[in-house]
């Protein structure tokens, strides 16, 4: 059943993304598209039933003031306009509406149908994989996190064994996660799965690069490099399959926002790219992928596995990557997954894990003095990754959790709690 739309026109507000949930909350979908979109393109969207102006305080890029085409006042849809009077729109608004306003514009002027919902969902990127992809292959990058996991069941449902999913170990994974991977994907749900050990390869281009987006870039494209090399070992793979999702896309910059941090899947692409994306998850939020993966009937487990960015710990070793943190990094992680699972932490916090910066201060072992480094553990909560709160962790478990880094993790003489929500903070350091 195809879902009705409402689409949201980009200019310059920071609030699109509370817009499109209050519209998908209540049953009808919604996407952002920038404001520069042509009638055209408009057009080609599917079950349009009305139009957004969100302006805000990024509406002013480079002393020019941005707006839509003309043209898109005579395409015939509602058109609603937030901070943006105009005598050619349906409603004017000076704020963001709260539900009553903005339900009478989605329903009563548009004549919307709350028909958007997971299972729709599904089967509306079931019938757009299968139209792109036709009778080719499709390779993925299956990491064993939440959005790799749900997008390879999505796949799988839409084309079965034309998707070839490759896992490698860069080196940054977490403690025992290449092994688990292994083990779920491969003989438990008998998936076409390839294999790589590329942790030199990844830790040699890494050697004594301290800017984070290079970082970022080098891991992103050093994955593409490892897939061109496993597709050139295969026939007939044209598409690469990513877990793509909507704050990836806002957090790496949008035509009216600037770049808070690229994504490996977003940014860190390279301009030779020899394969199409398929990235059927990128107008999802975060709570929304779990919800499809639930729709999809991957286990609990899998879905609500704790978040890991592209990266891996790269971007959690901070500063240039030395094996001597990057084990820091995996113990303390391990020990923090292991103690949160034991105090019922692990199903309430939404993501914790540790880092290392790449400085030591000084501190006292075996009555000497001596110079270490230091673990920093975050706990957040959030909802769609847009915004976090801090977790209130009991403070006999930070004390257990802290005596055992102490104890068992080499170099390491200090252990902080970071206090910091998003904003100002991000979730992850770098």
């Amino acid at each position: 059943m195809k879902q009705d739309m409402i689409v949201i026109l980009d200019l310059g507000s920071t609030k699109n993304t509370d817009i499109a949930r209050q519209i998908r909350d209540m049953g009808v979908y919604s996407e952002i598209h920038p404001h520069d979109i042509t009638p055209g393109q408009l057009k080609g969207l599917e079950n349009v039933k009305g139009i957004v102006l969100n302006g805000g305080e990024n509406r002013v890029v480079d002393g020019a003031l941005v707006d839509i085409d003309p043209a898109i006042y005579e395409c015939g849809y509602p058109i609603l306009a937030i901070d943006h009077p105009t005598a050619k729109c349906e409603r004017n608004l000076e704020e963001l509406p709260d539900e009553a306003p903005l339900k009478e514009f989605v329903f009563d002027v548009c004549q919307a149908s709350a028909n958007w919902n997971m299972k729709n969902f599904i089967a509306d990127q079931v019938e757009l994989i299968r139209r792109q992809v036709e009778d080719r292959k499709v390779l993925l990058a299956l990491s064993g996190g939440v959005d790799s996991s749900v997008v390879a069941a999505l796949l799988i449902k839409a084309i079965g064994n034309q998707l070839v999913c490759v896992h490698v170990n860069h080196g940054l994974m977490r403690k025992n996660e290449s092994e688990s991977v292994i083990e779920v994907f491969k003989n438990q749900l008998h998936a076409n799965l390839i294999y790589v050990d590329a942790t030199d390869r990844f830790l040699g281009k890494l050697e004594g690069v301290a800017d984070p987006e290079k970082k970022r870039k080098i891991i992103g494209g050093e994955f593409i490099r490892v897939f061109e090399e496993e597709a050139r070992k295969l026939e007939g793979i044209d598409f690469l399959g990513q877990g793509t999702i909507y704050p990836d896309i806002i957090e790496s910059g949008t035509k009216t926002a600037k770049m808070v941090k690229s994504h490996h899947n977003v940014g860190g692409l390279p301009e030779d790219l020899k394969f199409e994306l398929v990235e059927p998850l990128k107008q999802l939020f975060k709570d929304e992928v779990r919800a499809c993966g639930v729709e999809l009937g991957l286990p609990e487990s899998m879905v609500y596995r704790q978040p890991f960015p592209g990266p891996g710990l790269g971007v959690r070793c901070l500063g240039a990557i030395t094996r001597d943190r990057l084990e820091a990094v995996r113990e303390s992680d391990a020990i923090l997954r292991e103690e949160f699972a034991k105090a019922g932490l692990d199903k309430k916090v939404w993501q914790y894990f540790t880092v290392v910066p790449d400085f030591k201060s000084v501190g006292v072992k075996n009555n000497a003095r001596c110079f270490d480094y230091m673990v920093i553990i975050r706990a957040i909560n959030t909802v769609d990754a847009m915004s976090a709160s801090v977790e209130r962790v009991d403070w006999d478990v930070l004390q257990r959790i802290t005596d055992r880094i102490l104890d068992e993790v080499g170099n390491v003489n200090r252990v902080c709690f970071d206090m910091s929500p998003k904003p100002p903070a991000t979730i992850e350091f770098e």
